[in-house]
């Protein structure tokens, strides 16, 4: 069956109600036979769900807690210091974002969560790295924090393992495609990938469903790496009959979804999904999103697999930096 076929297959089937898990541990099989079953998998998930739990994804958890207590000790920090690292001081979105500064949702009020965004950085930071030499709109630094000496160097740790994950996850997706497993690999020299570090207060007195962790929304770059807090529910992704679907956090794993650079560059074959999150735990929640994207450099002209005579090219073609920026702008509103 052609992509595009099962992409008509998968738009009049029953709505999904719960998200695949998928074991990686094959992902570095020297046996092409093991790397294309599990492309088969990521593309069911892919065409069907948009979204994905990984287990066996490689990442220590000694780094992940590195990060995730480095992110408690720069959100207990007093606002004002904080807001010296305000994210409307830059204009390439890094750097600190208050309580509902950002809004996913046109329709809701703003999003109840605190982040800290970044980008590509190495772990000894240099003048002239030549991976950011190409960023074009998106260029510039990083920020950090002065006074917290470990935080950089404990989320840019977690940011590089992350990164690394995502480098191995991209020849899944081009077996997904129909593609060489080598297909991306041009396209994703440079790195182009965001991370914000988020805290959700807890929701608490009346439920106003305009305010919440963070509105429905779809993601904006090929997909997400998402490490949830344990124990604590707010994820949920929406199904095509309109139904909430919950995606708890599951021990060893982490989420996977597809944004909108993948859907545009596949024709909308890939589902970049809606979710949203809402912490009425009663208790703080931490979340660290890696959103890995294309170069930015690099257009995104649906791939010829994913177009048809009767299922033509559906989005104009831009560059992945102008489609971030604007999709920034859109959220911060600057």
């Amino acid at each position: 069956m052609s992509l595009v076929d099962a992409a008509y297959a998968a738009e009049s089937a029953e709505a999904f109600k719960d998200i695949p898990i998928i074991d990686l541990q094959d992902i570095d099989n020297p046996h092409a036979e093991a790397r294309e079953a599990l492309g088969r998998a990521v593309k069911d998930a892919c065409i069907h769900v948009g979204f994905l739990y990984v287990k066996n994804h490689g990442i220590p958890e000694e780094t992940i807690e590195r990060a995730y207590s480095a992110s408690k000790e720069f959100f207990s920090l007093p606002v004002e210091r904080k807001m010296e690292l305000d994210i409307r001081k830059t204009s390439n979105f890094k750097g600190y974002n208050a309580l509902l500064t950002s809004n996913n949702d046109p329709l809701n009020r703003g999003d109840l969560h605190e982040g800290f965004e970044f980008g590509w950085e190495e772990l000894q930071a240099r003048d002239n790295d030549e991976k950011r030499a190409n960023d074009g709109v998106m260029a510039g630094a990083n920020v950090w924090p002065s006074d917290l000496p470990d935080f950089r160097e404990s989320v840019l740790g977690y940011y590089h393992a992350a990164v690394n994950l995502g480098r191995k996850m991209f020849p899944l997706f081009a077996l997904a495609l129909d593609l060489p497993e080598n297909f991306f690999d041009d396209k994703t020299k440079n790195a182009a990938a965001i991370m914000r570090v988020l805290h959700y207060p807890p929701q608490t007195g009346p439920v106003d469903d305009r305010v919440i962790g963070i509105g429905a929304h779809t993601d904006l770059q090929c997909f997400t790496i998402l490490w949830q807090e344990p124990g604590i529910q707010a994820l949920q992704v929406l199904n095509k009959q309109k139904e909430w679907i919950d995606a708890p956090p599951i021990p060893g794993t982490l989420v996977i979804n597809l944004g909108d650079q993948f859907a545009r560059w596949t024709n909308d074959v890939f589902k970049s999904t809606v979710h949203r999150a809402i912490n009425r735990s009663g208790v703080r929640r931490y979340s660290i999103p890696l959103f890995f994207g294309t170069d930015y450099d690099v257009k995104l002209e649906p791939i010829p697999s994913c177009v048809s005579p009767e299922r033509p090219p559906k989005y104009e073609v831009v560059t992945a930096g102008e489609y971030v920026k604007e999709r920034l702008k859109a959220a911060y509103g600057h």
